[in-house]
């Protein structure tokens, strides 16, 4: 699957959206992607995270023993991809304002792949990266269904991108004149 593929299963859901938002980032975008529009829909979820399993099968060597989704937006993608690659699914959630594994445990020297939705910053994969080393976890890879930094975003591991995106983000004092005009919105779930 590519890029445009990956877009369109996007757009046919209604899940690309215009206007002022407030991206999880805290960064501005005219552009979201509201992934909860696509997720509702099991047999697009199960497209884009089939193709997504192959593609980590590709690109990361070896035994793969968890998929680790960041919640909530990971929670979806981690499990269905999870389920193409035949291993298990867990999570990890904020406690405090720091990603723990609270209902899970993993033994020292599990490989594991981060599985999220979608990438501007990728601060929650080196969250949760951080969470996992500190439990002994190896961590091969990070994998998403879509970059919007477009591979700019420095997640501290390889990352595996289903399609790449670019989308302008621009911090709250640099707004173009036509973005400040808007009101914005903020879609996000950081601080769920």
């Amino acid at each position: 699957m590519n890029t445009t593929e990956v877009l369109d299963i996007f757009r046919s859901a209604g899940a690309v959206l215009e206007g002022h938002f407030i991206l999880t980032s805290g960064l501005r975008s005219p552009i979201f992607l509201q992934k909860a529009r696509v997720f509702m829909h099991a047999d697009k979820t199960e497209a884009l995270c089939r193709a997504l399993a192959e593609k980590i099968r590709a690109e990361v060597p070896g035994r793969i023993d968890y998929v680790v989704g960041p919640a909530i937006g990971g929670l979806i993608p981690a499990y269905e991809t999870s389920r193409h690659l035949g291993v298990p699914a867990i999570w990890v959630e904020r406690e405090a304002g720091t990603f723990k594994l609270r209902r899970f445990e993993i033994e020292p020297g599990a490989r594991v792949v981060i599985v999220e939705d979608i990438v501007t910053t990728g601060l929650s994969i080196r969250e949760t990266i951080e969470c996992l080393r500190d439990l002994g976890a190896e961590v091969l890879a990070a994998a998403c269904i879509i970059d919007r930094s477009a591979g700019k975003s420095d997640v501290g591991v390889k990352l595996v991108a289903l399609a790449e995106y670019e989308v302008p983000a621009y911090p709250a004092d640099q707004l173009p004149p036509e973005l400040a005009a808007l009101p914005a919105v903020k879609p996000g779930s950081r601080n769920i």
